[in-house]
């Protein structure tokens, strides 16, 4: 009797259970691991699948010819080092030898595979990352730093032989140079490039001076322990060029200077400085093409007197000793250059004609290109002022001064000095006078034996 009461209370419960709503069987009960299980595994799987999904555009980069294997234990300079390695090269590799599912544990077998070969740590990889990100940085400034001085020099193409982009004006201070530069520039239109050095109480028209170059020749001279007016004898050009790429001159200007006179489209241009005289050499072992020289000359006497006028504390026998130093630095730095040869006298006694010449000569014998515009006769009354040349008119009409000395028709006259005849100090003063007179004498005559322009002429020893 109990064992049916037993059977017939399982039949119910059994046939309660099969009777149970369908809303109440859910999908976990069939499940042994649960409902938070399933979920997970869910996730993952689309996670994964994601992954993959981003993965494949990869696979399109990869190079085919850098197996990833043989980079990492080579270590040659023809494959990827580890740092280089794109991961479109180790997805592909690990694409082409196992399934996609295994994507994943090849790339961590391969990594694995390659630290163990090398020997090499985190810490090992993060420093060596670092040192070449620093390397790289480096190399970078430096590439930048050559590409900007090529940047400068782009144009630096060899003008062919005979031709030449431009010229130099080479003369003492207060030679006459800017005037003969402003009528080049200005009259006849021979480029300067900019900035250029402003028009002064010494100089109202101007100076026709590149202010880079300026600035660039007193810092040459000055890491030599000159100036333009002290010790300027003792410029080497060598030591400047030295300098220059030691980096212990500061060569920015002249950086900017060069910029414009190596490119061949500024032609036909011109530069002017009196201290080019001393420097010329320098400069010339930096271009790409040798320039032209015109090279104009002033009396010693005029230029020391206009010298002593506008400077402080000048003395006369100061500024002769400097007119000799200059013009024998300006002949002897452009030997071997094509010269156009001038004086200020000359231009003073015909402007239009003079300049003109001096512009042909610098066409037809030096090969610059010839300039845009000719030289008018209207432009030489506005821009010369024949009052700031009453030195020239007072020694042409000072024929009363006794007469010292004769260099072959070349008369030497005497001049008012503020120094007694007796003293040393005058003695010093006449005998600077009476060099830098032969000097001038024999910048004057045509076919000497012995003439300024030849290798061999004897320059006073000072």
């Amino acid at each position: 009797m109990m064992i049916d009461t037993a059977q017939n209370s399982r039949g119910r419960q059994s046939r309660r259970i099969r009777r149970r709503p369908v809303g109440d069987q859910k999908f976990a009960n069939y499940l042994a691991f649960g409902f938070q299980t399933t979920v997970c595994i869910g996730l993952f799987l689309a996670t994964y699948a994601t992954v993959l999904l981003l993965a494949v555009p990869l696979l399109g980069t990869a190079d085919d010819t850098t197996p990833f294997a043989t980079s990492a234990a080579t270590g040659s300079s023809k494959h990827k080092s580890y740092v280089d390695i794109k991961h479109g090269d180790v997805l592909k590799e690990a694409y082409r030898n196992y399934h996609l599912n295994d994507v994943a544990a090849s790339l961590k077998n391969r990594l694995a595979d390659f630290r163990h070969e090398t020997g090499v740590s985190d810490a090992a990889l993060l420093e060596k990352a670092a040192t070449q990100l620093h390397q790289l940085r480096v190399q970078r400034q430096s590439v930048s730093s050559n590409e900007l001085e090529d940047e400068d020099l782009a144009v630096q193409s060899k003008a062919p032989p005979g031709k030449r982009s431009g010229f130099m004006v080479l003369g003492m201070h207060r030679s006459g140079t800017s005037m003969l530069s402003g009528l080049l520039v200005n009259g006849m239109g021979y480029e300067t490039g900019g900035p250029l050095i402003g028009s002064a109480f010494d100089n109202e028209k101007g100076f026709f001076e590149l202010l880079d170059v300026v600035l660039q020749n007193d810092e040459l001279m000055q890491k030599q322990k000159c100036s333009w007016d002290a010790n300027v004898i003792a410029y080497e050009a060598e030591q400047g060029v030295k300098d220059k790429e030691s980096g212990t001159v500061d060569f920015a200007k002249g950086k900017k200077a060069l910029k414009f006179l190596n490119n061949p489209e500024n032609a036909p241009w011109l530069q002017k400085d009196p201290r080019m005289c001393i420097t010329l050499r320098t400069w010339v072992s930096l271009m790409l093409n040798e320039p032209a020289i015109v090279f104009t000359y002033r009396h010693p006497l005029e230029v020391a007197l206009s010298l002593q006028k506008r400077e402080k504390n000048f003395s006369l026998d100061h500024g002769l000793r400097l007119w000799i130093v200059y013009n024998m630095r300006a002949i002897e730095n452009s030997d071997g250059l094509c010269r156009v040869l001038t004086s200020n006298d000359a231009v003073m006694a015909d402007p239009l004609q003079e300049v003109q010449r001096v512009a042909a000569e610098l066409t037809d014998k030096c090969g610059v290109p010839a300039p845009p515009n000719k030289l008018l006769q209207e432009m030489v009354d506005n821009f010369i002022n024949p009052a700031l040349q009453h030195n020239q008119k007072n020694r042409e009409l000072d024929t009363d001064k006794k007469v010292i000395k004769d260099y072959d028709g070349c008369l030497v006259r005497t001049y008012d000095s503020e120094h007694d005849e007796d003293t040393e100090d005058f003695k010093r003063e006449r005998g600077l006078y009476l060099k830098a007179m032969k000097i001038y004498c024999d910048f004057q005559k045509e076919d000497i034996e012995n003439s300024p322009y030849d290798v061999g002429y004897l320059w006073p020893e000072l």
